[in-house]
């Protein structure tokens, strides 16, 4: 951030600006101005974040500085230094958005402070103005993402299979879940899982959850993996889940299923179950 501290007085303005430790507040470059004309200059070739100025100047005060400040549609936050019978300002500078009031003669350990309090309040400012930014952006792609796939309208059986072909392609991603399809399908969760429903007379989360499971069955009843990687080839990277899962659907753990499936099947009849 850039500050600029305008004083008549010189020798005020330049100790300020070389005592003060300014990166340390987040202040990375510092201007100095030594009455309204010389501001308006620096103003005119920089971005101004913070103004530290002085009100009683010959000339352009403080308090008309800013009015020009603000004529010109900037958001400079300003921090005057002043002394208490320059209190007949106060309303005017409130209603032009003056950050905050010093009184002269200043402590530099006053300025960290109000400075450092300025500088925290305009992080805040753009990083929420950034957020709202994002959320813009993300709205606008996923309706241009959505009028790409479905500029015609689908009906809900040609949602549902299309739900159905994702599921199918991703079991074995952990991520797999309602909101990760309907996101795929630019849907609100809520609306795919209804249609979805209806179509099916199952939810959408239950229909992945009895995919996963029928997958699981023919993996183990191939044989040749092994439960825990059967387990990570369904899209459970948690074994005690998968476990969960599968006594859930087939009522007992997955290596009990298989001896006991095994041992029903023909020419098996001595395995014990």
């Amino acid at each position: 951030m850039q500050l600029l501290i305008v004083n008549d007085e010189r020798l005020t303005a330049d100790t300020m600006k070389q005592e003060i430790d300014w990166e340390s507040l987040g202040i990375h470059r510092v201007y100095t101005a030594y009455d309204a004309e010389q501001a308006k200059a620096v103003f005119a070739e920089e971005k101004i974040d913070i103004a530290l100025c002085d009100i009683e100047m010959p000339g352009e005060n403080g308090i008309e500085l800013l009015r020009w400040i603000r004529a010109q549609g900037l958001d400079t936050e300003c921090i005057y230094l002043t002394c208490h019978a320059s209190f007949e300002y106060a309303k005017e500078a409130i209603d032009l958005g003056c950050r905050s009031y010093i009184l002269i003669p200043a402590r530099d350990e006053e300025v960290c402070r109000v400075v450092k309090e300025t500088v925290e309040l305009i992080r805040r400012r753009e990083a929420e103005k950034r957020y709202q930014e994002l959320g813009k952006s993300a709205v606008t792609e996923t309706v241009e993402r959505g009028e790409e796939q479905y500029g015609q309208k689908k009906s809900p059986e040609e949602l549902v299979k299309e739900a159905v072909e994702y599921i199918g392609k991703n079991l074995q991603d952990e991520e797999l879940s309602v909101n990760r399809v309907a996101d795929h399908l630019a849907l609100h969760p809520v609306y795919l899982n209804r249609i979805f429903k209806k179509e099916k007379e199952t939810s959408l989360g239950q229909y992945i959850i009895a995919e996963r499971m029928k997958l699981a069955e023919a993996l183990l009843m191939e044989g040749k993996l092994s439960a825990y990687a059967v387990s990570e080839m369904t899209g459970y990277h948690n074994y005690s889940n998968f476990v969960l899962s599968f006594r859930k659907t087939f009522g007992m753990p997955p290596t009990q299923y298989v001896k006991q499936k095994k041992g029903n099947a023909p020419g098996e009849a001595g395995q014990t179950m």
